[in-house]
């Protein structure tokens, strides 16, 4: 039985040493290790020897398993190393031809804006607030000002998921959070971010788009805090040039009220105006709401529509460009200053 042992050792070590591709090697390895191989046939042979005999020939059958398993693995090694080699020789690259072309991307035209705006009031010392785009009914509407029965809330036809929760229809929510964490303390926020209204799409309107809203609370706020916060704005977006112009309106959260137009040039070279945000004075029942004393604190607040400013800053003709997703309109923004 030795005898068998040895010479089956030495057939397998042979036939491994003249295997020359992987596949041979895989038939070896199956031949003899392999659960039906001649290896387990071996110890299929324990059931014919004595007790005294077995443990001997089972160490036997276990080192000549082990032998063969460290050829097999350096044989592969050697095999793989060789097919490397020939991979490498048979395969030419040319180191001439050019390489990828990597396209790198840019901000949408609409975050162009919004970081602009960012800088300039973060630089005049306000905070970014942000906020839940699935609001609460209480913060949405009744917070600023807008009760359940209020005849405003026909303004903004909304999108409910229930009786309390809907996607919010202005950033004016923000505020109504930040006055609340705030406690009272003064506040200077800004709160850009995506709203959402039951309209019509067509070249000037869409059900999702996307606002910038101001609040500045205060000691001793006046209308002239809010008219030199706006025309500081309007002349960093637009240029030193221009003017503004205040048009009394209505606003359920603020008190007195005001549509914001500004200047441009007609094709004739005269200046007319154009309207571009609301704003006003923070009315008191919103304050008194936001935990605020209107005896003490007043303020200002203003809301601006980021795709009217990005239509007038680029001259673009329909809002719908940009949620479209179409690369040649998108490109044209690359690289564009703020």
């Amino acid at each position: 039985m030795v005898e068998h042992i040895l010479n089956l050792k030495n057939t397998a070590l042979n036939d491994i040493n003249l295997a020359q591709t992987l596949s041979e090697l895989e038939e070896i390895r199956v031949k003899y290790l392999s659960k039906k191989g001649e290896v387990s046939l071996l110890m299929g042979k324990l059931r014919d020897l004595s007790p005294e005999e077995r443990p001997a020939f089972g160490q036997q059958v276990n080192v000549l398993k082990e032998s063969l398993e460290v050829a097999l693995y350096q044989k592969k090694q050697v095999l793989e190393d060789q097919a490397l080699l020939l991979s490498m020789a048979s395969e030419k690259i040319d180191v001439t031809l050019p390489g990828y072309q990597f396209y790198q991307g840019s901000l949408h035209p609409l975050n162009q804006v919004i970081e602009d705006l960012e800088d300039l009031f973060v630089g005049m010392g306000y905070e970014v607030a942000e906020g839940p785009e699935l609001e609460n009914d209480h913060y949405n509407f009744e917070m600023m000002n807008l009760d359940k029965d209020h005849p405003a809330r026909a303004m903004q036809d909304s999108f409910y998921t229930d009786e309390t929760m809907l996607l919010r229809t202005h950033t004016s929510p923000v505020q109504a959070r930040t006055m609340l964490a705030k406690k009272g303390e003064p506040l200077r926020i800004i709160c850009p971010g995506k709203v959402y209204r039951r309209d019509d799409d067509d070249p000037t309107h869409s059900h999702q788009f996307t606002q910038i809203e101001g609040l500045v609370v205060d000691r001793n706020i006046t209308f002239a805090n809010l008219k030199d916060a706006l025309l500081k704005m309007v002349r960093h977006l637009f240029g030193p040039e221009r003017m503004i112009r205040l048009r009394p309106s209505y606003f359920p959260f603020t008190e007195p009220s005001v549509e914001v137009d500004v200047t441009y040039i007609k094709k004739d070279g005269s200046i007319g105006y154009i309207e571009i945000l609301g704003a006003g004075r923070v009315h008191p029942n919103v304050l008194r709401m936001g935990g605020y004393d209107p005896e003490i604190y007043q303020g200002f607040a203003f809301g601006v529509g980021v795709e009217r400013i990005a239509i007038l800053k680029y001259k673009i003709d329909d809002i719908r460009h940009f949620y479209t997703n179409d690369l040649r309109f998108l490109r044209q923004f690359k690289g564009v200053n703020k």
